[in-house]
């Protein structure tokens, strides 16, 4: 059996580059988001006040339900969370 290497999960799991971008970037900025909520020591309700979304939504978010969340929404809210968003472009290996 041959044995592939890939450059994240999302590389070895979705069927085309596109769709394996989007899912990192939507995976990069859901982690940054679920960070500052436990670093500011934020409840559900309090996270989704400060976020500008409903509390289910933080429970979706902290949940990790990746496919509920769209590029825009999540930049967003990491705008609303008062973060800033910096991204780096390179050419495909």
């Amino acid at each position: 059996m041959n044995k592939q290497r890939y450059g994240s999960v999302w590389d070895a799991i979705e069927d085309t580059a596109e769709l394996a971008e989007n899912f990192k970037l939507r995976s990069a900025l859901m982690i940054a988001l679920e960070r500052h909520i436990h670093q500011h020591e934020l409840n559900q309700e309090q996270a989704a006040k400060l976020l500008g979304v409903t509390q289910p939504r933080i429970s979706d978010l902290l949940r990790g339900k990746i496919n509920l969340f769209s590029l825009d929404m999540l930049v967003n809210m990491v705008v609303a969370a008062g973060m800033h968003i910096e991204m780096h472009i390179s050419e495909a290996a």
